[in-house]
């Protein structure tokens, strides 16, 4: 099974403000990008599940409004129990795992191409060796401080660079496959 991760960036690696806020991110609507999509929507049509953290899911739920991933299936990863409205209770589910257990559940429902997203877990979905690409855009922003998006690591991780495609606003893609 393949698990990606598709992720935006402050120039400085963060993905969010120390308190989670992503007021610094530009929207898809913003005048500044021109309704380009950065290749979102193709890659959400390329995945299975996306597995998020509990702390993403509480910010995406935030949002309010329509759900962002519409028939999307999702899984929330936490060790509580997860409380799923009921308007997006049949694509969103909870699990609790490793990630190693989690990929080996999805594996064996199907699953061919996940989409892991929240800092800590594709923290933990890297030091597993889980992962086997990143697409990670860096907004042309400092913030100073927040979450950062790699944390410590158990070892080296060798990268190899695929594309990189950079935007009229300044935003710059950067596609990676990992080896081993």
């Amino acid at each position: 099974m393949k698990a990606s991760v598709y992720i935006a960036t402050s120039l400085d690696g963060f993905i969010a403000r120390a308190n989670g806020g992503l007021d610094w991110l530009p929207g898809v609507e913003s005048e500044d990008n021109s309704g380009e999509d950065y290749g979102y929507h193709a890659f959400m049509d390329s995945v299975d599940y996306l597995v998020m953290g509990r702390n993403t899911f509480d910010i995406v739920l935030g949002f309010g409004g329509e759900w962002h991933y519409g028939e999307k299936r999702i899984v929330v990863l936490s060790s509580r129990p997860v409380e799923i409205p009921e308007r997006i209770a049949d694509t969103v589910e909870w699990m609790s795992g490793t990630p190693r257990e989690i990929v080996e559940q999805l594996a064996e429902r199907g699953a061919q191409h996940l989409y892991v997203d929240g800092g800590v877990t594709i923290q933990r979905f890297l030091n597993e060796g889980l992962l086997q690409q990143l697409i990670i855009t860096r907004i042309p922003v400092l913030i100073g401080d927040g979450i950062p998006l790699f944390g410590p690591l158990p070892h080296d991780i060798k990268l190899r660079h695929v594309e990189t495609q950079s935007y009229a606003n300044g935003m710059v893609q950067s596609r990676y496959l990992i080896d081993g």
